[in-house]
C-alpha cells in the first residue's frame, strides 16, 4: 500500500486528534489513535449462539428472574456508554432516509391500528397500534455495533424517532384511545433523556479527559456482550413472568395478539431495508425494526391495559429472536485468524 492510500486509509477510520473508529469496519484505533488490524473476539460465532439460546431458554424457564428487570435500564446504560465511546455524532450522520424512517414507523402504527380491528376489533387494534407505533430501541445501536454496522446511522434514527413520537404521542393517543393524554410527552422525555444522554454525556467527558478510551469498547466486546445476553435473559423472562400472569387471557385472543405482532415485526425489518437502500440496509432495518418496548408497554399499562400490553410484550421476543439470529450468522462470518 503507497503512502497516499495508506494515509487516506488512516484517515477514514480515525481523526487526527482522537483516534474514533468508524464502526462496519475490521480495524480499530490504538491507545496512540493509529489504525490497526481488528483483533477478533474471543467469543467464537458457536459459543455466542449457545449463550444467545441458553438466554433465552433460562429466561423463559425462569419467570422469577423478572424480579432484577429494574437492572435493564442501568445494563442499557452501560451498553450505551461503551457504544458512544467509538462513536462521535454529528449532523453528517443524517440522511433523507432518517425522514423516511421516520414516515414509516409512524404509517406502520396506523397501518396496524388498522389491521388489527379488522382483525379482532378494539383490543388488538391497539395491542397492534403499541407494536407499530414504538420508536427505535435504546439497544439498537449496541446491536448494530456488534453487527458491525454504521452506529452513528442508528444513534440519529434513536434520537429522531424517540423525540419525535415523544412529541408526537399526546395527539395520537387520544386517537387511538378516546381520551387525553397530556403527561405522555413528559413520560417518553424522561425516560429516553436518563438512558441516552446520560452514557452519551458521560462518554463525551471520558474521551476529553482521557482520549485513548476510544480503544475500551474494542477491549471490552465480549464484556459489552456478556452484558447484552444477561439483559435478554431478564426480557426474556420479564415476558414470560408477564404472559403467565395473565394466563386467563383466552387463548385465541392471546394467538391474535401474538401473530399479529410477529406481522408487524418482521414489516418493520423488512420496511427498513427497503428504506435504508444499498447503503444502510441492515442499519436502517435494525433501527425501524428493533423497538423501545419498554416505553410502550409502560404507555399501553397506564393508559390502556394489561391485555394491550401483551403487544409489545410479544414483540420483545420476535425482535430478539431475530437478533440473536442476526449475531450467529455475524459470529460465523468473523474471521478465524
Amino acid at each position: 500500500m503507497d503512502d497516499t492510500v495508506q494515509t487516506r486509509e488512516t484517515a477514514r477510520h480515525c481523526t487526527a486528534r482522537a483516534g474514533w473508529p468508524i464502526i462496519g469496519e475490521h480495524r480499530h484505533c490504538n491507545r496512540n489513535g493509529h489504525l490497526v488490524p481488528w483483533v477478533p473476539a474471543t467469543v467464537t460465532g458457536f459459543s455466542r449462539t449457545a449463550a444467545i439460546l441458553s438466554a433465552i431458554v433460562l429466561g423463559g424457564l425462569l419467570p422469577q428472574a423478572h424480579h432484577f428487570a429494574w437492572t435493564i435500564r442501568w445494563l442499557i446504560m452501560a451498553m450505551l456508554f461503551l457504544v458512544f465511546l467509538q462513536t462521535r455524532f454529528s449532523r453528517s450522520a443524517l440522511s433523507r432516509s432518517h425522514l423516511w424512517l421516520l414516515t414509516a414507523n409512524l404509517v406502520i402504527g396506523f397501518v396496524s391500528f388498522g389491521l388489527g380491528w379488522a382483525l379482532g376489533g378494539r383490543e388488538i387494534a391497539l395491542a397492534a397500534f403499541f407494536c407499530g407505533i414504538t420508536p427505535t430501541a435504546t439497544a439498537a445501536p449496541v446491536i448494530i455495533s456488534f453487527l458491525r454496522g454504521r452506529v452513528d446511522y442508528v444513534v440519529a434514527a434513536f434520537l429522531l424517532t424517540n423525540l419525535s413520537i415523544a412529541a408526537l404521542m399526546p395527539l395520537m393517543l387520544p386517537l387511538v384511545l378516546g381520551h387525553a393524554t397530556p403527561e405522555a410527552f413528559a413520560q417518553v422525555v424522561g425516560s429516553v433523556g436518563l438512558v441516552v444522554f446520560v452514557p452519551m454525556g458521560l462518554a463525551h467527558l471520558v474521551r476529553a479527559v482521557h482520549k485513548p478510551a476510544c480503544a475500551w469498547p474494542a477491549k471490552l466486546r465480549n464484556v459489552s456482550f456478556g452484558i447484552w445476553i444477561t439483559m435478554m435473559l431478564l426480557i426474556t423472562a420479564n415476558a414470560s413472568a408477564y404472559i403467565r400472569d395473565h394466563a386467563n387471557t383466552p387463548l385465541p385472543l392471546l394467538l391474535k395478539v401474538a401473530g399479529i405482532s410477529l406481522v408487524i415485526c418482521a414489516a418493520n425489518f423488512a420496511v427498513g431495508r427497503l428504506v435504508g437502500g444499498r447503503e444502510f440496509q441492515r442499519e436502517a432495518s435494525q433501527a425501524l425494526g428493533q423497538k423501545n418496548t419498554t416505553l410502550t408497554i409502560y404507555l399501553a399499562m397506564s393508559y390502556a391495559s394489561p391485555l394491550i400490553a401483551l403487544g409489545p410484550t410479544f414483540y420483545v421476543v420476535w425482535h430478539n429472536l431475530w437478533n440473536s439470529w442476526q449475531l450467529h450468522r455475524a459470529g460465523r462470518s468473523e474471521p478465524t485468524h
